[in-house]
């Protein structure tokens, strides 16, 4: 059988199952798993999948995923990002638009705490949005706003998206989040430059909170900016020594760990079901992510046995002639098809070992190609039919806010973020500049 015929074979056997509801890791390991053993044997097949473990239980920078996930939960589950929406509340209230606005710088402090785009969504759907609504605010707009700023928790660092893709793509994590940093406060700041001129339009959509609700006193407000901007603390003194080159990342994955924990100890919410659900939620999320890299190493390694990579090169840039630029666009369209049924995750593990080798062979940088996978993933996350975020929000909010609601708030800001793609991939040092000047310096 010809070996294009048998990447054919593999690939679609293994969508198959994914569309059966198999598990992720399930499917492609299986498939992976089989077509090792029908194409080297048994020694071949048990070699693929012992090495692909071992290349994972090698890798050092994957300590920092349970140190972040850990961080995260911590934050969230002791309440301490509720003040955060406080704090927001409080000094924004009186914009018009201004909860909204602070609801996007919400949804980038829950990114830096977390690095997984459900606890954005998760808090948002849970504390933002019943207080936006008992103010009037338009439906459509604030669910907008919870899905587009939910759906920077993979881009702004540490995103656990970006973890995964490094792994695969072989590229440092450290350089993949500064490379998305950038480009996620820019996106950040194009939501709140939408939500300001939207409002200042038309006032009805998000109107300004009463000086009754906002005169709360100036001992009140300092006191809730102090406990508001406690993660961000958590966050500069976890960054700033690795940016400075003093830690290593997985020693500043740790500090930040350790730091969340104080801080909920300091605050006297650490008690024993907030320990036990924050490790629990760790442990889960994180081999849930070992099995899927692990699963993806090995049908890599198939794919690069039988030379799939070149021959799909060699048919888009030999036999059809194409321009990089032009097979580049087609990649992204097609996360954005995948993204209709297939959660980022998913979408990596199946392509990645297709699409990573030909970016690299037309000449693109891999650590700029994983910003704009995550930026397509994060449009994807959001497009009907079946975008990840929509059911989500679908199953966190109330009766009152429809499918039909939840379709057509995202439309504008669908069209802001592939406005922001196609501004990372025209200026390519958007995403580029701070890790060049952090590991250059």
């Amino acid at each position: 059988m010809p070996y294009e015929l048998i990447a054919i074979l593999m690939f679609s056997t293994m969508m198959l199952m994914l569309l059966t509801g198999q598990r992720v890791f399930g499917a492609i390991g299986f498939v992976a798993v089989i077509a090792a053993l029908f194409l080297w044997g048994d020694r071949g097949g048990y070699d693929i999948g012992f090495s692909a473990a071992i290349k994972l239980m090698r890798w050092y920078p994957l300590l920092t995923l349970p140190m972040f996930i850990f961080m995260g939960y911590v934050l969230s589950e002791s309440k301490i990002a509720d003040d955060l929406y406080k704090m927001f509340h409080v000094w924004m209230g009186g914009l018009r638009g201004g909860l909204a606005i602070g609801t996007i710088g919400l949804m980038v402090l829950i990114s830096a705490m977390n690095g997984l785009s459900v606890a954005g969504m998760a808090i948002g759907a849970t504390i933002a949005l019943p207080e936006l609504l008992k103010r009037n605010y338009d439906k459509l707009m604030v669910t907008g706003v919870i899905q587009a700023g939910s759906s920077l928790g993979i881009l702004v660092p540490p995103s656990v998206v970006l973890v995964l893709y490094a792994m695969i793509a072989r590229q440092p994590v450290g350089q993949l989040w500064l490379a998305g940093a950038i480009p996620g406060l820019m996106m950040a700041t194009m939501f709140i430059i939408y939500i300001a001129i939207r409002c200042r339009l038309n006032p009805d959509l998000g109107p300004a909170l009463s000086a009754e609700e906002r005169d709360v006193g100036w001992p009140e407000k300092l006191r809730l900016l102090r406990a508001g901007l406690l993660p961000v603390v958590i966050f500069a003194v976890m960054m700033v020594p690795f940016v400075n080159g003093w830690t290593s990342l997985v020693e500043s994955s740790a500090i930040g760990a350790i730091a969340a924990f104080l801080a909920a100890v300091l605050k006297g919410r650490m008690t024993r079901a907030v320990f036990e659900t924050s490790v629990r939620q760790t442990l889960a999320i994180t081999c849930m992510f070992m099995w899927i890299i692990l699963a993806a190493l090995a049908f890599g390694a198939v794919f690069d046995g039988l030379g799939a990579v070149k021959a799909i090169e060699n048919l888009f840039t030999e036999k059809w002639g194409l321009n990089p630029w032009v097979i580049l666009i087609l990649m992204q369209l097609s996360f954005l098809v995948m993204g209709t049924f297939l959660d980022d995750t998913a979408m990596l593990v199946i392509v990645a070992p297709l699409y990573v080798p030909l970016v690299g062979a037309l000449g693109f940088d891999l650590v700029w190609y994983g910003v704009l996978y995550t930026i397509t993933c994060q449009i994807a996350y959001m497009t009907p039919p079946f975008g990840y975020n929509l059911f989500l929000m679908r199953a966190m909010a109330p009766p009152e806010i429809t499918i039909r609601d939840i379709y057509r708030s995202i439309i504008p800001f669908v069209g802001v973020m592939v406005l922001a793609l196609a501004v990372v991939m025209i200026f390519p040092q958007i995403a580029l500049w701070l890790p060049d000047y952090v590991y250059g310096k």
